[in-house]
C-alpha cells in the first residue's frame, strides 16, 4: 500500500497533460479510434453502418445526436438483464444514476471501469496542480461523502449514484492514500444508511483527526455548508462525546456505532479547547480554520448550481481559500481544473482529450447548428456539449451549456454556464438558471442589512391562471417584516433584465412574480425526498426551477409556504 503513495508523481502528470493537450485534435482522433474498436460489436454501433470505420468524419455522418431519452430503450433492456452486445463490446454490470433533481427522477447512466479510469485520470491531473500552488503533506481529508443506497434492477445489476460507483471501486482507497486525500472516516461512516448520522460522525471524526486535516471537501459545495450549518446545532453534543469517549444516544446505526468506538476514546483536554474555539467566534465566522488549524484549503465543485452557497462558505471558511473541484456529469468526465488559485466565480475546465470524445453545438449560430470538434472553439463563444465515452454513450447531449474562456495548448478552458433545460419560460422571456441566482442575490442584500440570509430558494412558473408569472420560493434565517419581504418581491421581480421579461411584464403577457416564504426545513424535507429516490446526498443539487412534472417537490414546496407576495414593481 505504501509503494502506491509513492508512485504518485506530481511532476510526470503534468508533464504528461502538457503533451496531451498539444495537440488535442490528435489525441481526439485516437480516442474516438479506440473508443469505436473497443466496442465494433455493439449492437448500436452495428445498426448505424459505421463498418469498422472509425474516423471522425463517418462517426459524424453515421451516428445521430442524442438525448436520454432515445438510447432509454437500450439502457432499459440492460437493466432488465439483457448481458448481449448492446450499447458496448463488453457487459454493462453497474449503472449510475443521475441526482434525478433536474428531472424530478433519476436517469439510469451505465457505468464500467473505463469510466472508473477517467475518473482517476481527473482527480490526478486537478490534483497535480492544485498541489503545485497548495502543498498538503501526508494529512487527512474531511471529506463529507456519502455513498446512496444500491439499487439491484430487475436484470441483477447494482445501480447506484456515480460518486458512489467510484468510491465502491476496487482501487479508490488507493489512489486517494496516493492522492494525500485519505478521508478521516471509516467506511461504516460513509456508507451509513442514516445520512444525519453519517454527517454526524464525519464532524466528529474530523475534531478526533483536528490536527491532521489538511483539506475539507466534498463533492458539492452544498454539502459542506449543510454540515457546518449542522455544526452549529450540535457542537455541544460532539464536544460532550469527546469528552466522554461516548458516542451519542442519537446515533444509533451499530455498524457506525462500533466503527467510532474504536476511534473515540475520552479527551476532555480537545473537548475544551473545540468548546473555547466555538464560544469565541462571532457568528461562526471563521468556523473552518478555527476548528481544523493545519487546513489549507476548501475542495468541491463550487460553480453553476453550487455559486448561491459561496457566501455562506466563505463565512465559515475565513481566510481560507475556496477551490472549486472538476467539472464533469453522471455521464461522464470532462474537464480538469487546472488553475485553482482561481476564486470559483472565475474558474475555468481544461478539457482532457483523451476520456471521451467532444462536440460543441454553437449557441449563436441557428442555422449552423452543426458541432463543431474540441479545437475549432472559439473564444467568448457559448455551446452545448456532445459527449462520446467509454461506456456506451455516443453522441450524447449532455444539455449543458459552456463558454469556451481561453485554451491551455490547444485544448478549451471551459467555464460552466448552465444547464440547457432550466429556463424560466413563459412568453418570449428567457432567464437562466444564472439569471435566477442574480436576482436571489441582488434581493438577498436587503436581507442581509437585518441580518437575516436566504437559505435555500426555488422557483416555478405557474401558468394556472392567466397571465402565467414567475413564483419563487425562498426560505430564510429568520423572521422578516412584511414590508422588508414586500419590497424582496418587487427586488426580484425588477432584477430579471431580460428584455423579452420586461417588456412582457410592461404590458402584462406576464403576470406578477410572486414571492413565497417556506417554513425553516422545507429544503431539508425536498433533499430528504430525493434521498428516499436513492440519491447521494454528496451528489444532490437543489432543484433551482421545479417543472410542471416534479409533483411531488411541487407539493413539498405547496404544503409549507407560510406567506406570499405579489410584486407591484411594474404596477
Amino acid at each position: 500500500m505504501l509503494e502506491k503513495v509513492e508512485e504518485f508523481n506530481m511532476d510526470k502528470v503534468i508533464q504528461e497533460f502538457e503533451l496531451l493537450t498539444r495537440d488535442a485534435e490528435r489525441v481526439q482522433r485516437e480516442t474516438l479510434k479506440r473508443i469505436l474498436e473497443d466496442n465494433a460489436s455493439a449492437e448500436y454501433l452495428q445498426s448505424l453502418g459505421l463498418n469498422g470505420r472509425t474516423d471522425p468524419e463517418s462517426f459524424k455522418a453515421c451516428v445521430p445526436m442524442v438525448t436520454h431519452k432515445e438510447l432509454e430503450p437500450y439502457i432499459y433492456r440492460i437493466i432488465d438483464g439483457d448481458a448481449s452486445p448492446i450499447l458496448t463490446g463488453k457487459p454493462i454490470t453497474t449503472m449510475s444514476l443521475s441526482s434525478g433533481t433536474t428531472q424530478g427522477k433519476p436517469k439510469y447512466v451505465p457505468w464500467n471501469d473505463e469510466l472508473y479510469e477517467t475518473t482517476m485520470q481527473i482527480y490526478q491531473t486537478s490534483f497535480a496542480f492544485r498541489n503545485r500552488e497548495f502543498p498538503i503533506k501526508n494529512g487527512k481529508a474531511l471529506s463529507f461523502i456519502y455513498g446512496s443506497k444500491q439499487l439491484k434492477t430487475k436484470g441483477g445489476l447494482a445501480a447506484r449514484t456515480a460518486t458512489s460507483n467510484v468510491f465502491c471501486s476496487a482501487g479508490y482507497k488507493c489512489a486517494m492514500r496516493a492522492l494525500q486525500s485519505q478521508c478521516c472516516s471509516p467506511d461504516e461512516v460513509i456508507f451509513g444508511p442514516d445520512f444525519f448520522q453519517s454527517l454526524y460522525c464525519h464532524l466528529l471524526c474530523g475534531l478526533i483527526f483536528r490536527e491532521e486535516v489538511e483539506f475539507v471537501s466534498s463533492t458539492f459545495a452544498h454539502s459542506i455548508v449543510h454540515a457546518f450549518r449542522t455544526f452549529e446545532q450540535v457542537w455541544e453534543e460532539l464536544c460532550n462525546d469527546i469528552r466522554e469517549g461516548v458516542l451519542t444516544r442519537n446515533v444509533t446505526v451499530p455498524s457506525i456505532r462500533m466503527a467510532m468506538s474504536k476511534l473515540l476514546k475520552p479527551n476532555p483536554e480537545l473537548a475544551n479547547a473545540i468548546h473555547k474555539k466555538c464560544t469565541g467566534l462571532s457568528n461562526w465566522y471563521g468556523l473552518i480554520p478555527e476548528l481544523f488549524p493545519n487546513a489549507k484549503y476548501i475542495y468541491g465543485i463550487m460553480t453553476g448550481s453550487m455559486e448561491p452557497y459561496l457566501k455562506k462558505m466563505r463565512h465559515y471558511a475565513g481566510e481560507l481559500p475556496l477551490l472549486t473541484a472538476d467539472y464533469g456529469s453522471s455521464e461522464g468526465w470532462i474537464a480538469a481544473n487546472v488553475n485553482p488559485q482561481l476564486p470559483p466565480e472565475y474558474a475555468t475546465y481544461a478539457v482532457l482529450p483523451h476520456i471521451g470524445y467532444f462536440e460543441f453545438i454553437p449557441l449563436l449560430e441557428l442555422e449552423n447548428t452543426k458541432p463543431l470538434g474540441l479545437t475549432q472553439v472559439k473564444v467568448g463563444q457559448e455551446y452545448e456539449i456532445v459527449m462520446t465515452n467509454p461506456a456506451g454513450l455516443y453522441r450524447y447531449r449532455l444539455g449543458d451549456v459552456v463558454k469556451v474562456m481561453g485554451f491551455h495548448n490547444s485544448t478549451p478552458e471551459l467555464k460552466f454556464i448552465r444547464r440547457s433545460s432550466l429556463l424560466l419560460n413563459i412568453n418570449i422571456d428567457k432567464n437562466t438558471e444564472k439569471d435566477l441566482q442574480l436576482a436571489v442575490e441582488a434581493a438577498g442584500k436587503l436581507l442581509a442589512e437585518e441580518k437575516l440570509e436566504v437559505v435555500d430558494f426555488s422557483s416555478q412558473v405557474d401558468l394556472s391562471k392567466e397571465p402565467g408569472h414567475y413564483v419563487i420560493f425562498w426560505e430564510i434565517s429568520g423572521d422578516a417584516s412584511q414590508e422588508l419581504l414586500h419590497e424582496c418581491c418587487n427586488c426580484l421581480d425588477k432584477s430579471f433584465v431580460d428584455a423579452g421579461y420586461t417588456s412582457s411584464r410592461k404590458v402584462n403577457c406576464i403576470g406578477a412574480l410572486e414571492l413565497r416564504l417556506v417554513r425553516r426545513g422545507t429544503f431539508q424535507k425536498i433533499l430528504d425526498h430525493y434521498l428516499g429516490l436513492g440519491t447521494a446526498v454528496s451528489q444532490y443539487k437543489t432543484p433551482r426551477c421545479v417543472g410542471p412534472t416534479n409533483t411531488r417537490v411541487l407539493q413539498i414546496l405547496s404544503e409549507n409556504v407560510v406567506n406570499n407576495y405579489l410584486s407591484t414593481a411594474f404596477n
